[in-house]
């Protein structure tokens, strides 16, 4: 497993982060990573079992780390609040990084459809409910980890749960356009309160993680995950361009960080364009206030912009 170069990591000594999805992949190269530069890393994972040996791989790789972990399930709002609710200390960063990708429809314990409500709808909950604590530091930020897939991505207000028709691709591209909706609105309310909290945003390119895993087993999605582990670059490299959103000093808001390759597909992380899509203000207050009122998280004190 390749390293990440540790001159694109800038001192975390002392910050407090919060890495959703952090037992595998993406999540876990990046909790190894601000370990290894002295941030307080928590592990905000579903499985206790695989987030206990993600603790164990954090621990190992990077001896006197300061980390622990705390269970997390998306899936369940339940169990987001309860998460939030046990927080009780200042937060520099949020990593909203876990996620499913093009499974078979299953509807989440809420009723959400699972894409939606995993990539999307969980991670807009926690932000809201932990964003009191993000607030106690001088200079907070929030990542959200999208995806190319997000280019194909639209937000169908009639049908956001695909109860009429379900396309895992359409489903997956839908939540991860989400994610950039949910931050260019989240800085367009947190600048017009004049607060320094960052939103900013990343993708990792063509990544070799297990999140083709919960696709499920037919020839086609056989022969994709394949597919990703011959073409795609290592998770430590597609950790990268979480790590220069969640880290560069000359970050901005809604500045979205993904590989520099063909295609974006991998290589060095650096500064890419979204869709000009995502920067429909329009769009992104309605969704603002369709995920408010389907997780009642309400973000009372961030007025639309």
């Amino acid at each position: 497993m390749n390293s990440i170069p540790q001159h694109q990591v800038q001192d975390l000594e002392g910050r407090t982060v919060v890495i959703t999805g952090a037992n595998s992949g993406l999540g876990l190269q990046t909790a190894i990573a601000l370990a290894r530069r002295g941030a307080s890393i928590t592990l905000a994972c579903r499985s206790a079992a695989r987030g206990a040996t993600a603790l164990e791989t954090v621990t190992t790789r990077v001896p006197g780390a300061t980390v622990e972990l705390r269970i997390l399930d998306l899936s369940s709002l339940a169990s987001v609040r309860s998460f939030a609710a046990d927080w009780t200390e200042p937060l520099d960063l949020l990593i909203n990084n876990a996620g499913v990708m093009a499974t078979p429809r299953v509807l989440t314990v809420d009723g959400f459809e699972q894409q939606l409500g995993i990539n999307h709808l969980g991670h807009f909950a926690l932000t809201g409910l932990l964003l009191p604590y993000l607030r106690e530091t001088p200079a907070p930020r929030v990542v959200s980890v999208s995806s190319l897939a997000h280019k194909r991505g639209t937000i169908n207000f009639d049908d956001l749960n695909s109860t009429t028709r379900y396309r895992r691709w359409t489903a997956y591209s839908q939540s991860k356009i989400a994610n950039l909706y949910f931050t260019m609105e989240l800085d367009r309310r947190v600048k017009g309160t004049g607060e320094q909290l960052l939103a900013v945003a990343a993708h990792p390119g063509l990544s070799n993680t297990n999140l083709t895993a919960g696709m499920g087993t037919t020839p086609v999605l056989h022969v994709l995950g394949g597919f990703f582990k011959l073409f795609g670059q290592s998770d430590s490299a597609g950790a990268l361009p979480i790590l220069r959103a969640a880290t560069s000093p000359s970050a901005s808001g809604g500045d979205y960080s993904g590989p520099d390759g063909p295609g974006e597909t991998r290589g060095n992380a650096v500064l890419v364009a979204p869709s000009p899509r995502v920067l429909d203000p329009v769009v992104g207050g309605r969704l603002w206030d369709v995920s408010a009122a389907m997780t009642g998280v309400t973000f009372p004190d961030l007025p639309a912009a």
